[in-house]
């Protein structure tokens, strides 16, 4: 079982949502929803993310009997500008004792990861995502994403995590 995850947020708070799931599966076995008082948005500052997410995703990870998770997918990068230089994903991993692998998928590139990802072309696609991972190898990682469930760039699934996690019914 798999647990993607994505963090929302508001002025001075966080909504953290994870979706339980099979990696070939279409439909979600469970939603988790942790609220997250006193986060500041802020302003973004690159390679600096998991300074803002990690506590969320942390405290989301909560509500998950961790033994029974066989993967992590977190919305971002593992690193943040190579695999000197640890992002959320990596953070993720090492605040988890390094026992369960971490699946980062992005929309977007970040400068000096080209070694770090792999570029997956979904559906009709012209733009990839960036897969990277950290606890199995990143080709697997890749193929895990490329072969899940929908005809789009993004996964059915995670487009839906991302819809719940703003807020929207899909």
């Amino acid at each position: 079982m798999i647990l993607a995850t994505d963090v929302y947020y508001y002025e001075k708070s966080a909504k953290a949502v994870g979706m339980l799931l099979e990696w070939e599966g279409s439909e979600e076995i469970e939603i988790l929803v942790a609220e997250i008082p006193g986060v500041e948005f802020g302003e973004y500052a690159p390679g600096e993310f998991y300074k803002r997410e990690l506590p969320c995703l942390l405290e989301l990870l909560k509500q998950v009997d961790l033994k029974a998770i066989d993967g992590i997918v977190v919305d971002g990068h593992i690193y943040a500008g190579g695999p000197d230089k640890p992002g959320l994903g990596a953070r993720l991993y090492e605040a988890l004792g390094e026992k369960i692998p971490v699946i980062g998928v992005a929309k977007s590139s970040f400068r000096g990861n080209g070694e770090t990802v792999v570029e997956v072309f979904r559906g009709k696609s012209k733009n990839p995502l960036y897969v990277s991972a950290l606890g199995i190898p990143k080709e697997r990682a890749a193929a895990w994403i490329q072969n899940m469930k929908g005809e789009h760039r993004m996964p059915v699934l995670l487009k839906k995590l991302d819809g719940l996690t703003r807020g929207n019914i899909i």
